[in-house]
């Protein structure tokens, strides 16, 4: 008893001086090859072409895009969501031709429910190698640009901000009231 008060203490310090969130979890990054010349990195808005494995963390693989499927790199956006959280953390700030080791936690790949072959709670491990870098569509970067929050969701606030900001030229300054962030 006295340990699970102490446990709910502890946490809701925790929650206290973060400042209402519990930190959030990290993705760990070994660089296993990097180039000697990077024309360019990786930023969120570009779309990348990657070749990649996964890995339980008992060492088995349960995919690869070399030897399953049709054998080809994939292509995706990188930081709106079409991969999981951990990959969009993960890759960015990578050359073209770098080959990254990532151990991504639950809370940023398939969580509490897991996914197909994946288990709910599993920590994946993945070795990603980037082919290729491309601009993305600058889509993308004007919706970071406007939501002020971060919550990916644009709010009437947040859109009369934008809109404020386009019409007048310069930039107004925008802020959100603490309920909205």
């Amino acid at each position: 008893m006295l340990l699970a008060v102490l446990s709910w203490l502890c946490s809701s310090l925790l929650v206290f001086v973060c400042g209402g969130k519990l930190p959030e979890a990290e993705v760990k990054i070994e660089v296993l090859h990097r180039p000697f010349l990077c024309h360019r990195k990786s930023k969120y808005g570009d779309i990348l072409l990657v070749h990649h494995e996964g890995y339980f963390q008992n060492g088995t693989m349960f995919h690869s895009s070399r030897t399953d499927g049709d054998k080809q790199p994939v292509w995706f956006t990188l930081g709106i969501r079409e991969v999981i959280k951990g990959w969009d953390k993960g890759l960015q700030d990578m050359c073209a031709g770098e080959k990254r080791t990532l151990v991504v936690p639950p809370a940023l790949a398939y969580g509490k429910e897991g996914r197909g072959k994946i288990p709910p709670e599993s920590t994946l491990t993945f070795i990603i190698e980037v082919m290729e870098i491309r601009n993305g569509p600058r889509s993308h970067e004007s919706f970071q640009e406007m939501d002020l929050n971060d919550d990916w969701k644009l709010s009437k606030q947040e859109s009369v901000c934008s809109l404020s900001n386009s019409l007048s030229h310069s930039l107004v300054s925008c802020s959100l009231p603490p309920s909205a962030r």
